[in-house]
């Protein structure tokens, strides 16, 4: 091996031959799904059945939130501007970040932290409010402007629980849920991106993947956004808000 070649451990590439992790790319298309092809790249092992099932869950769940977040916005407008397929989607998920998608990724961080802590979910959660509130700062993954329950937070912990999967982790975001809204007297939804944080902490993979979920999930539906721009709409419409109020300097001029 020369001093310039570096290692992987991901994919070995040789004449007519492909293998992911070891596995013969004509095989993976034969015999697994894209979850388990997915679960396969990121863990380096296969998935059982109840690790297939709720990576399956996590990837549908995100994959689509209508026109209005910020990364199918960027995306449509960069088409809109005259841009390519590509590069539309890739402005939409240079917009995930971590106001939009990347609360995956701080909420499994303490998730993971947390559950490793003595105590039971209950009392962690009571512990884990306190504590921020007292720093004034907002628990990621919780609470939602439009959902009182997320739907899809719902139908996750709902699969969890019906195929055995449901563990301390999930236990802990949801005694965090309840916690946060007993204190605050407010709806403060575990959402889907905390239900992602607490399923993947669940199945073992490291918080800095966060993002990385999200960003598998969501490419699907803006590829959909921007082939829908491109097939319906004008160039150059006007998208997001329309209406804006004015408030700098009174008309002057320059003497």
């Amino acid at each position: 091996m020369s001093d310039q070649s570096w290692k992987t451990s991901i994919t070995n590439i040789g004449g007519g031959e492909i293998r992911v992790r070891g596995y013969d790319i004509a095989e993976i298309m034969e015999k697994l799904t894209f979850a388990e092809v997915v679960y396969l790249i990121l863990k380096g092992e296969l998935p059982n059945d109840k690790q297939k099932r709720m990576m399956e869950t996590m990837l549908v769940s995100s994959i689509d939130h209508g026109p209005t977040p910020p990364s199918v916005l960027a995306a449509r407008t960069v088409f809109s501007g005259g841009n390519p397929l590509n590069t539309a989607v890739a402005a939409g998920v240079m917009t995930i970040g971590d106001s939009h998608g990347g609360a995956i990724e701080k909420c499994a961080k303490i998730l993971q932290e947390w559950s490793q802590k003595e105590g039971s979910p209950q009392e962690l959660a009571e512990q884990l409010a306190a504590e921020m509130k007292e720093q004034k700062q907002r628990m990621p993954g919780f609470g939602h402007r439009i959902h009182k329950r997320d739907p899809r937070t719902v139908k996750m912990l709902e699969i969890a629980e019906r195929i055995g999967y449901k563990g301390r982790i999930i236990e802990l975001a949801v005694a965090i849920q309840d916690e946060l809204e007993r204190t605050s007297g407010r709806d403060l939804p575990l959402n889907v991106d905390g239900a992602i944080a607490a399923v993947m902490s669940e199945m073992g993979f490291d918080w800095r993947l966060g993002k990385g979920f999200f960003i598998i999930s969501r490419v699907p539906g803006l590829i959909a956004h921007v082939y829908e721009e491109w097939t319906r709409e004008r160039p150059m419409r006007k998208l997001g808000p329309l209406a804006y109020e004015y408030d700098g300097p009174d008309n002057r001029t320059i003497a």
